[in-house]
């Protein structure tokens, strides 16, 4: 692993345990060695993630869409920030530049960005590990909603492994350095069974 890509919240959330978190895993992306890959923001938790990083010393990468760039306040003090046209580029270019991936609480998108890249996974387009970082049992609903998803024959089990889940950073990075992901079937292309 040489970058870690985190999605977050363009918001901090009401518990100050998920600052706390994010500060954190910042700071050990930087001390194990890694580069930070995120969503570009100086707001919310992605801006938290990327100030506790940037103070660490450790190489940040933000990746925003021209449109937003204004909006989200695009992270000042990054000094390599790609602008991208859009959504898609935005998630692409994440993809490219990272070696693992781990969701801190947040919103819509964070799912979304989080949920495309497991997908991927599931369907052979890459090879590399996800995570989500359980501040505060923020992800047991979603945890929850996908083994109830396992249960009712939506997916299938062996891709439960395509998702690891820690309550603390250190542990996460860990777990994500070690994994062996579950082989799929890739379904364009060679197949990496």
């Amino acid at each position: 692993m040489k970058r870690v890509c985190v999605f977050c919240g363009s918001k901090v959330g009401n518990d100050e345990q998920y600052r706390q978190s994010a500060v954190e895993l910042g700071q050990l992306i930087v001390e194990q060695g890694y580069g930070l890959v995120f969503g570009g923001g100086s707001v919310g938790l992605m801006g938290v993630v990327a100030d506790a990083a940037l103070a660490a010393g450790g190489e940040v990468v933000g990746v925003i869409p021209g449109p937003l760039a204004t909006k989200e306040l695009l992270h000042p003090d990054v000094p390599d920030m790609r602008v991208v046209a859009n959504m898609h580029e935005r998630k692409a270019l994440m993809s490219e530049l990272s070696d693992a991936f781990i969701a801190l609480p947040g919103g819509l998108g964070t799912f979304e960005e989080f949920f495309e890249i497991v997908t991927w996974a599931q369907l052979g387009f890459h090879r590399k590990n996800t995570g989500l970082l359980n501040v505060a049992g923020f992800f047991d609903p979603l945890v929850e909603l996908i083994d109830h998803s396992i249960r009712t024959g939506f997916i299938k089990v062996d891709n439960r492994d395509l998702i690891v889940v820690e309550n603390s950073a250190k542990s996460l990075l860990d777990r994500l350095r070690t994994h062996e992901l579950p082989k799929v079937r890739r379904w364009l292309g060679p197949d990496t069974t």
